[in-house]
């Protein structure tokens, strides 16, 4: 699951520490017994510092090629927060960019995740990539 944490001047985003390398949302595996939603909770803070306040689940992404390691389905939330990130836990660095600022390169299909998103606070249109 990753969260698109939505702060003033733009969204959240970390540099991964380990491999697959790049620029990505917050986000990580859910722990057993964990609710998806707790889940990105947490990962959120541990990896930027900042409590999140959920607002919406976004959209699950699950092209089996989206992640180079396996095969994994990535429910995304929208959040905010408030304060000054900081890179923890997975995250070498961490920053906040606008849909003209985004940092190269995005790992996994964060590209894509990203521009879903803002198409969305566009037109209010949900990412839809059937079959």
């Amino acid at each position: 699951m990753d969260t698109i944490i939505e702060l003033p001047g733009g969204i959240v985003l970390i540099k991964r520490r380990f491999e697959p390398f790049g620029w990505a949302l917050p986000g990580g595996f859910v722990d057993y017994g964990e609710t998806l939603e707790a889940a990105a909770v947490r990962e959120a803070r541990e990896e930027t510092g900042l409590a999140v306040t959920l607002t919406e689940q976004f959209y699950a992404y699950s092209d089996p090629g989206r992640d180079s390691r396996r095969h994994t389905i990535a429910t995304v939330f929208i959040g905010q927060a408030a304060g000054t990130p900081h890179a923890a836990d997975d995250a070498a660095d961490v920053g906040v960019f606008s849909e003209t600022t985004l940092p190269r390169p995005l790992a996994f299909d964060h590209a894509t995740i990203l521009a879903d998103y803002f198409r969305y606070k566009k037109s209010g249109t949900r990412p839809f990539h059937g079959a």
